[in-house]
């Protein structure tokens, strides 16, 4: 079977896309999925996306891990998925799309900049060493002096296989403040298992948990990441964070196609 793709990336982070609307991809073949991603002998990238038909939004958003697995929410992801239905001409420059975690909306900029609503957040835990909440996908959160010295692929993995989370881990965000209302973060993420260039829910994450825990009173925050640069600003009331809105580049890197 030949696959026609698309490839792109969002500050790094980047993704394989199908238009699946006519449901042919074999979603349970986790070692073709782990195939395409691999850097090596397939297409490459962190995760594999399907576009298909959703018959309340303008599509669907099915994303897999780079290894092979179906999992929860990515914030770079759907920024790039956004950029892909509009190539598709599914959508101009305002998208609603059905995830795992529920309805997302989100508008293309002119300098075509993908603005997405991520879920509201309300329950975040933080303790002395770390913070911990998830924004579609969980993610535990720890401040750095020094974040060019972190081996993020060891201490990351340490903790996502740790018994904090149990068997389903969590992602893993390393975190330095720069000044008032900016931060570079590095991130582990579980099912690449390793440190990837950006993490869309990671970021939010970090923002969020950085005014939760007084590092900031801004509601509207620059994350670095090693990638380039997002911008994540919300609305809060009490301990909801609501409106939140995940800022950055969804750029199309080529088309292909693959036998499989």
């Amino acid at each position: 079977m030949e696959i026609n793709f698309d490839k792109y990336e969002g500050t790094g982070n980047d993704f394989v896309m199908i238009d699946n609307r006519n449901d042919f991809f074999p979603k349970n073949d986790v070692k073709l999925i782990a195939h395409l991603c691999d850097r090596r002998y397939g297409v490459g990238a962190d995760g594999l996306i399907l576009l298909e038909n959703d018959s309340k939004s303008n599509f669907k958003m099915v994303y897999f891990n780079s290894d092979g697995n179906q999992s929860s929410m990515c914030g770079n992801g759907g920024r790039c998925l956004v950029a892909f239905a509009k190539k598709l001409n599914i959508i101009e420059n305002k998208a609603a799309f059905m995830a795992i975690d529920g309805l997302h909306h989100a508008t293309i900029s002119e300098d075509n900049s993908v603005s997405l609503q991520m879920k509201d957040v309300d329950s975040i835990k933080s303790e002395i060493n770390y913070t911990f909440l998830n924004t579609g996908s969980p993610h535990h959160i720890e401040m750095v002096s020094t974040i060019s010295k972190v081996e993020v692929k060891t201490e990351g993995a340490a903790i996502r296989y740790g018994t904090l989370y149990g068997s389903a881990g969590a992602n893993v965000n390393f975190v330095e403040q720069i000044n008032e209302d900016t931060f570079s973060i590095r991130t582990y993420e579980r099912g690449v298992e390793d440190e990837t260039l950006s993490c869309g829910t990671g970021a939010t994450a970090v923002a969020i948990a950085m005014n939760f825990i007084g590092k900031t009173n801004s509601n509207s925050i620059i994350i670095n990441v090693q990638g380039g640069k997002l911008e994540v600003s919300f609305d809060k009331n009490d301990s909801l964070y609501s409106n939140v809105i995940l800022k950055g580049p969804a750029t199309f890197v080529f088309q292909g196609k693959i036998n499989i």
